[in-house]
């Protein structure tokens, strides 16, 4: 028996006792995830899923956490003034063992469910929301030069709601910043800590 499963984006044909690496995976070595995103099943019958087989599951053991080959990214610009650049990138995986494949009752198994590395469970979510209802108060950032409502929703969740913290930043807090949301010098070149001084005022 076998059957075509969901996750990260790319869809794998697997059987029980088959190793599979893929996208990365919130779980650590040794624990039994399950998949409930199967599209097909197959063996003796085909059953195809519209668009998923309702029921059905499968069951993997994560033997490790690992990262895949080097991919190596080269661009050279032929000008006058040329450039090089060259980027190595090695993507995480998980490493998993098929364990058992189910056509039916997979929803009533109890097994923790194979979530991406930067998914969050439902109660997370939950209390996400719970936390942006908590700031309803707060300052509106996005009158921060370069900040939308994506941006605004970076900061809340980093604790930034008014304008009062971003005025008394200092270089140290807006190194820290810019690395964590990955701002790319954003904030200096905004000059975000002047504007939130004039806006408190």
């Amino acid at each position: 028996m076998f059957a075509v499963l969901k996750t990260g984006g790319k869809q794998y044909k697997v059987q029980s006792g088959d190793l599979l690496r893929v996208e990365k995976l919130a779980a650590d070595a040794g624990e039994t995830i399950q998949f409930n995103d199967i599209l097909m099943l197959g063996g003796d019958s085909v059953v195809v899923g519209a668009p998923f087989v309702a029921g059905a599951a499968v069951q993997a053991e994560v033997v490790d956490q690992i990262k895949g080959d080097k991919v190596i990214h080269f661009v050279k610009r032929r000008r006058k003034h040329s450039s090089k650049r060259t980027k190595g990138h090695r993507q995480s995986l998980t490493l998993l063992k098929v364990t058992d494949i189910l056509a039916d009752g997979g929803d009533k198994t109890g097994v923790k469910a194979a979530l991406g590395a930067g998914s969050a469970p439902a109660s997370a979510s939950a209390a996400g929301k719970g936390a942006a209802a908590a700031v309803d108060g707060a300052d509106d950032l996005k009158k921060l030069s370069g900040v939308g409502p994506a941006m605004e929703k970076k900061l809340v969740a980093a604790g930034v709601t008014s304008y009062a913290q971003v005025a008394a930043w200092t270089e140290a807090d807006v190194a820290r910043i810019d690395e964590e949301l990955s701002l790319k010098g954003k904030i200096e070149k905004e000059g975000w800590v002047a504007q939130a001084a004039e806006l408190q005022g």
